[in-house]
């Protein structure tokens, strides 16, 4: 069984690979929803993530879809203690923002989507610098005092505004930030590493990357002259342009080949063994992509391998570019 690991202070424990809700209601309906869910837990998983707006930008939708979805199996599978439900705020079209008020009613109508009375690991979406940390964290305090909420965490913040919101936390005694979720992967290093990665791993916060795969990229399955039906192609095609998604995608080539693996599970491998990372979320439109990504739990690579994967994911150099 795969020892699950501490995601930071909290006492929160999570298998190694989140799995990503914002395809449920999107990309995949309610049938493939609970069968990627059903094999996920099967496989030992237990971190499941989503946010109040997955997936408003679809058309016909509202945003709420993912949560329902998430909370119609946590009601037929009768398994809410055995899950981590991570969700968010901030994006929901009816619920926009980080005031006090939104976050609350924001909250609230996450709870009645996911049909449960706590969130595990409730997000800041998007900072909105124009709130101050204060109001933020003093609402989001006050979710977890009543019950409703038992971790709090923050999202897309630069390393300024979560430094604020920590010292806050702190000074006046209120609920503290356990974790951050970062956009971070092989191909997009840039905005994590530096100042938000010394500041996360300073003062104990879990990292759990988004994007882990880089929208699909680091699967391996985009090539050149190579069609993807994905809705997210054109993001992930992107990274054959660059000089550095080709050097990527030759080492994970190499790397998966020597240990009969496939590209993705490589790449999340190389992420899930980085200073702070405690478990990166991918997600999956079927049960058939799941394998990919489950095995990063099992694989260990070389020093060596993770260290070619460093230096070929390394942003090229102005005089190199």
């Amino acid at each position: 069984m795969t020892p699950l690991r501490t995601l930071g202070s909290s006492d929160l424990e999570v298998f190694p690979l989140a799995l990503g809700g914002n395809v449920f209601g999107w990309t995949a309906d309610e049938a493939t929803s609970f069968a990627v869910l059903d094999a996920y837990t099967a496989a030992g998983g237990n971190f499941v993530d989503t946010a109040d707006s997955y997936s408003a930008w679809a058309e016909g939708n509202r945003g709420g879809e993912s949560e329902t979805l998430i909370g119609k199996w946590l009601k037929a599978r009768g398994n809410r203690s055995d899950v981590v439900v991570a969700t968010k705020v901030s994006q929901h079209p009816e619920y926009p923002g980080l005031s006090a008020a939104t976050i609350k009613a924001a909250a609230d109508a996450s709870l009645r989507r996911l049909g449960t009375d706590h969130i595990d690991l409730y997000y800041t979406h998007f900072d909105k610098p124009e709130v101050p940390v204060e109001e933020i964290i003093g609402a989001l305090d006050e979710l977890v005092r009543a019950g409703k909420v038992r971790h709090i965490a923050a999202s897309n913040i630069t390393a300024e505004r979560l430094r604020a919101s920590l010292e806050f936390s702190d000074r006046e005694g209120l609920a503290r930030y356990v974790a951050l979720q970062p956009h971070y992967n092989l191909v997009s290093r840039d905005t994590y590493e530096g100042g938000l990665q010394d500041l996360a791993e300073r003062t104990g916060l879990a990292a759990v990357p988004y994007s882990a795969l880089a929208s699909g990229f680091l699967t391996g399955k985009y090539r050149p002259g190579a069609a993807v039906d994905s809705a997210r192609a054109g993001s992930a095609a992107r990274h054959l342009e660059t000089e550095r998604g080709r050097r990527v995608l030759a080492a994970l080539d190499e790397i998966a080949g020597a240990h009969g693996v496939p590209v993705a599970t490589v790449a999340l491998a190389w992420l899930a063994d980085r200073p702070t990372v405690v478990a990166p979320i991918a997600s999956a439109r079927t049960a058939e992509q799941l394998p990919a990504l489950l095995g990063v739990a099992e694989l260990r690579l070389a020093q060596e391998e993770l260290d070619r994967l460093t230096e070929a994911s390394a942003q090229p150099s102005p005089e190199r570019s």
